[in-house]
């Protein structure tokens, strides 16, 4: 609608009002011209109470009107005057603007609903053991909030004198526009300073002496968190409309955060718990019992399968002793042990009960052919952690004493080939 409308047509003149019109002033001329040009009062008006109609949503619109006034309304066009802001819902049912501004009644159909502004969503990072996990506890948040001030009931002074901010016009926020290129701007938004974004402001005199002027005021509070068994790391637990208030919208949001702890035995994943379990060789061999802790403080206890030797990094499971199902509690995931084995040092047996021994373990595999000519080598300990730059000391301490070197500028020391 808004190409009703020719580039040298002043909008301000169409509504027969002043450049420097208030926002008042624009709507009373805007009410008294609807009335006048209305196509049900005054049929062949149609074309006349359309361009009406378009000055109004223009200029009425901060934003805009200061898109217009810099730019007319070729730039007007260019950032987006269809997104909306120009149509008109058709002339017999009257509605949208004009049931907003004179009521359903005169011109009939349903009224347009707008929703309040909302605070902003508040997250609260909240810590729970393993064991609080599993067997759920309720737990207190303490944090700061903004309400509406008591004393002045959120208004932030005394009653009447409450002043708008000429600088940002009531908005609290100044629009900058930057042609970047053709018919394509940029939008810069930011805070007006004046009025520290309210749109209003109140003479020193004149402010509240709680909240001085800001209309609310900081306290503390408190939440009790309803932790259920089986709720898993980084799972949030929302708490509508527990955040701050502010005048003129609607409170934030409470959005807590569990964030849960490493336990020393156990490591969940999902549902599925995981635990390791060192065995001596014995117990590895010949069969173990062990009694295992669990997170609800019951005593589990697992025996090994007579006859099965368990090989390091076994893992054996327990159906059903896992962590909760958070949705379905009396369903659990699955608890797995993984198995180390731990050798007896060196030594721990003479060469006679070696013997003994092996006879009682399963046979050794057929050794292959021993070649005549093959070179025996001996084995020693390595620190795989340390590099190759450090290994075997010995070997490298009897290349420092056995073999001649010849020491080069840059330190290094280079041996001698031995034939």
């Amino acid at each position: 609608m808004a190409d009703l409308i020719g580039d040298n047509e002043d909008l301000y003149d169409v509504l027969s009002v002043a450049r420097n019109a208030s926002e008042s002033e624009i709507k009373k001329s805007y009410h008294k011209l609807a009335r006048q040009y209305h196509p049900d009062k005054n049929p062949g008006n149609e074309n006349k109470f359309k361009k009406i109609s378009t000055a109004y949503e223009i200029l009425s619109d901060s934003q805009k009107r200061m898109m217009y006034d810099q730019f007319g309304m070729s730039g007007v066009r260019d950032n987006g005057g269809h997104d909306g802001g120009f149509g008109f819902p058709g002339f017999g049912g009257g509605g949208g603007l004009f049931s907003h501004l004179f009521g359903d009644e005169m011109f009939g159909g349903g009224s347009r609903r707008y929703r309040r502004a909302k605070g902003e969503t508040l997250a609260i990072p909240l810590e729970v053991s393993l064991e609080e996990a599993y067997n759920g506890v309720t737990k207190k948040v303490e944090y700061k909030r903004n309400i509406l001030c008591k004393s002045c009931s959120g208004y932030g002074g005394k009653a009447g004198t409450m002043v708008k901010c000429r600088s940002c016009k009531g908005s609290g926020i100044h629009v900058q526009l930057h042609r970047i290129g053709g018919s394509m701007f940029q939008q810069v938004r930011s805070e007006c300073k004046d009025c520290s974004g309210s749109g209003d402001y109140f003479k020193e005199k004149d402010k509240c002496k709680k909240c001085k002027g800001k209309r609310v005021t900081e306290v503390k509070a408190e939440l009790e968190v309803a932790v259920s068994p089986g709720m898993r790391h980084d799972q949030k637990i929302p708490f509508r409309g527990m955040a701050d208030e502010g005048p003129d919208m609607d409170s934030g949001d409470i959005i807590v955060v569990l964030q849960e702890e490493d336990h020393p035995d156990f490591r969940r994943d999902g549902s599925d718990l995981y635990m390791k379990k060192k065995l001596s060789l014995s117990e590895a061999l010949c069969g173990f019992e062990m009694l295992i802790n669990h997170l609800d403080k019951r005593m589990l206890l697992v025996r090994g399968t007579t006859g099965e030797a368990v090989a390091p990094g076994t893992v054996k499971g327990i159906p059903e002793e896992g962590m909760p199902n958070f949705r379905r509690p009396h369903m659990k995931g699955n608890l797995y042990i993984e198995f180390d084995v731990e050798f007896p040092e060196c030594g721990f047996l003479e060469e006679r009960e070696l013997m003994k021994l092996e006879k009682l373990l399963p046979s050794k595999p057929d050794q292959p052919a021993l070649d005549p000519e093959a070179e025996q080598v001996d084995m020693v300990d390595f620190d795989l952690t340390r590099g190759s730059d450090h290994q075997g000391q010995h070997s490298g301490q009897t290349y420092d004493e056995d073999s001649d070197t010849e020491d080069f500028g840059g330190g290094h020391r280079v041996g001698c080939s031995q034939q």
